[in-house]
Parts: C-alpha cells; sequence; structure tokens
C-alpha cells in the first residue's frame, strides 16, 4: 500500500476487511495508536496487518494511522464492519466540521468515488501546509493534534449535533495542558518546537488570540470522558518528559493534572511510564529532537523527496538506464572517483533526458532542479546492475 498514490484507501478498506481481532475496543485501540506514536503526534509506526510497499514517510504513516483510528472507532461505535459505510460516514464527519473544500487544481486530478475525495481530504489534515516548497524546506510537516479528529468522530456517531464546536473546545483544553506542562519545567530548546509543532497544528483555535490561564483546571475537572482524560494526561506526559527527565515539581504537576483529570496515582505513574519507554526506544528517530542547521535540514528534506521518486519509478528508471550504458558507467564511476567537468555536463544532460519520459520526476526539470542531480547519483546505484557497481557489497554471503 502506498499512501501518496491515489486509490491507497481503496487498498486499506481491501486489507482491513479480514481483521476483525487486530483491536478488542477503543481502549484497545488507543493503546496501539499510542504504541505507534499517533496519540502523541509523532507517528512511527503503522498498524501490524498493514504492509507498506516501500519505507514510509512520517506523513504517510501519520495517514494510515489517522484512517485505521478513524475505521475501528466506526466498527466499534457502529458495531458495523462496512467500510464502504464507514467512508461515507466519515466523509460527512468532515464536512459538518468544514473540510469539504477541494481546491480547483485538485478537484482535476481528483475522481468522484468518496474514497477518492476522502484522499484528499485526509491530505489537508495531515499536512500542517498545502506548499510542497514549505515541506521541503520544513522538517516539521504533519499535524501533530489528529487523535482529536478520532475523539470527535467518536462523538458524531452518537448523533452529537455540536461537533465543531466540541473540536474547538477539545483543542483548547489541549493547548492549554501543553502550555502549562512546558512552562512547570525548566526550558529548553525542543520546548520552543515542541510548542511551535502543536501551535501549528491548531484547527480550530487561533493560539495568538488565546490566554492561556488557570481556567482549563475546571473545564477538566467537569470532564467525565475517561477518553478524553486519558489523551490530556497523555500529552501532559509528553510535555514533560521531552527533555527525558522528571523533577519533582514536574512530578507534582502532572499528578495534579492527572488527579484532576480523575486517575489515580497508580495510573498516573503508569501514562508517565509508557512515555518515558516510547522515548527511550524512538528518541533517537523523533523527528522535533533532532538539531539540524537550515542547510542540513534542505539536503535531508530533499534526500528523501528524491529518495521515494526513485523507489516509486525504479523500474521505469532501470529500463532507461538499461538503453544508457555511458551514462550507467558514469554513474558508477562517480560512487568512486569524481568526474571532469565534460562527463558531468554529459551525465546531466542524458539524466534530464531520462527524467522528461517520467513525469514524477518533473521536480528535477524545475528551475534549480538539477542541484538534486548529485542527490539522485547518490541514490541510484542500487538500481544500477552489480557489474557497474564495483563496491556493492552482499550481505547475503
Amino acid at each position: 500500500m502506498n499512501p501518496s498514490s491515489s486509490g491507497w484507501i481503496d487498498k486499506f478498506g481491501f486489507l482491513v476487511k479480514d481483521q476483525v481481532d487486530s483491536y478488542t475496543d477503543f481502549t484497545d485501540l488507543y493503546g496501539g495508536l499510542k504504541k505507534t506514536g499517533f496519540v502523541y503526534g509523532i507517528n512511527l509506526k503503522i498498524p501490524r496487518f498493514i504492509t507498506p510497499e516501500h519505507r514510509l514517510s512520517e506523513d504517510e504513516k501519520a495517514k494510515i494511522n489517522l484512517l485505521a483510528a478513524l475505521y475501528f472507532t466506526f466498527r466499534f461505535v457502529e458495531k458495523n464492519p462496512d467500510f464502504d459505510a464507514f467512508l461515507n460516514k466519515v466523509f460527512l464527519f468532515y464536512q459538518e466540521l468544514g473540510f469539504n473544500q477541494i481546491s480547483f487544481l485538485n478537484k482535476l486530478f481528483t475522481g468522484t468515488k468518496t474514497s477518492d475525495r476522502l484522499e484528499k481530504l485526509l491530505d489537508s489534515r495531515v499536512y500542517l501546509e498545502d506548499n510542497v516548497i514549505s515541506k521541503t524546506f520544513n522538517s516539521i510537516i504533519t499535524n501533530s493534534l489528529l487523535y482529536i479528529d478520532v475523539l470527535a468522530f467518536k462523538r458524531y456517531l452518537k448523533n452529537d449535533s455540536e461537533i465543531k464546536v466540541y473540536a474547538e473546545n477539545l483543542e483548547l483544553i489541549a493547548m492549554n495542558i501543553i502550555y502549562h506542562s512546558l512552562n512547570s519545567k525548566e526550558k529548553n530548546k525542543n520546548d520552543d518546537k515542541l510548542a511551535h509543532l502543536f501551535e501549528a497544528s491548531l484547527t480550530y483555535i487561533d493560539s495568538k488570540a488565546q490566554t492561556y490561564d488557570g481556567s482549563y483546571r475546571e473545564k477538566i475537572l467537569n470532564n467525565s470522558s475517561p477518553y478524553e482524560n486519558h489523551y490530556f494526561l497523555d500529552i501532559a506526559t509528553l510535555s514533560i518528559w521531552e527533555d527525558q527527565t522528571v523533577n519533582y515539581l514536574e512530578s507534582q504537576y502532572i499528578h495534579g493534572i492527572g488527579k484532576d483529570l480523575g486517575f489515580n496515582a497508580k495510573e498516573i505513574s503508569r501514562a508517565l511510564e509508557e512515555i518515558a519507554s516510547f522515548f527511550e526506544k524512538n528518541s533517537k528517530i523523533i523527528p522535533f529532537l533532532k538539531d539540524h542547521n537550515f542547510a542540513f535540514k534542505f539536503y535531508e528534506s530533499m534526500s528523501k523527496i528524491v529518495k521515494k521518486l526513485i523507489i516509486r519509478n525504479s523500474k521505469r528508471l532501470q529500463k532507461e538506464l538499461s538503453d544508457s550504458k555511458e551514462l550507467v558507467a558514469l554513474i558508477s564511476k562517480s560512487t568512486v572517483k569524481d568526474l571532469s567537468p565534460r562527463e558531468k555536463k554529459k551525465v546531466q544532460s542524458q539524466l534530464l533526458d531520462i527524467f522528461k519520459s517520467i513525469p514524477s520526476l518533473a521536480i528535477f526539470m524545475l528551475p534549480g532542479g538539477a542541484v538534486l542531480l548529485p542527490i539522485f547519483i547518490k541514490l541510484i546505484p542500487k538500481l544500477l546492475p552489480s557489474s557497474f557497481d564495483d563496491n556493492r557489497v552482499d550481505k547475503s554471503k
């Protein structure tokens, strides 16, 4: 399944139809989504029953996790596994929230099926920006408050008529908890990144127009939903544990919030243990903990884009390269020694000719696209026949 190509939702529906025992109930689903990082707004894994066709990016994992969360929520509330019924219901839900606007350009490439339109709609929910350039330059591109969609959908399925007001209230409480959790500790640079990540993910409220005061404590004291309260407690622990330490005052704050949310000391300690375990396993790959300079961030982002394009078009590239023996030889040579100016010009010219024949590689044809060629050349040897790559190591031997 490829979440960056059309038809991925239909493929998900095909894969999920036999998953009767993936999750037993909503509580089990929540635990599973926490392990993937989806609840924390950090998508590092996907449900086990999904086998990706390639290495997934964070935004692709977010799309899969969001769809899985919405589908199984529908399944538990409605007691109905029918995927088409789910698609119709979730599309109406997003229309109720006001997410039914698709740009003119997207309409030209979107089919009339509900699943096709939902693919574009989920794209708009997952990405913080709709601008390809902003995605390239910004390593933080996914919405970190997507679990609010799941809670709102659960409420919607129970015929709540004020669903947008409900979502606004969830977002407001969540941001208050994040803000006060971060202020209960000694500040560091990652706190600012985390705060920016959540603020950029806001959908229903304007953070600049909000005053974060103590009134949110009264709201959570009167909140009776255990599912919402578990989420609020978990984002509080995320905010506290971001620096992977909890001092006495921070512990006191979390236990105070947890008590207001209706949890006992054992349940609050368990939430802290779970976030500690999550960070221990994943701290090296959590995006907002990476501290890269701008140039490195640009290179890393572009490398991911180019790598994704190469993987998607590997068969066509292999076919095109097989007819360009001289080009293949030059690319292979470039992996072990510098090419002469004449050889570099020949590589650039012949590669651009190949890219013209593969529409999805049009990024290389844009003004300045030639600067991506070194990245392409660095990644392309994996596609070449072994006879052109003297330094390839066969790890199977």
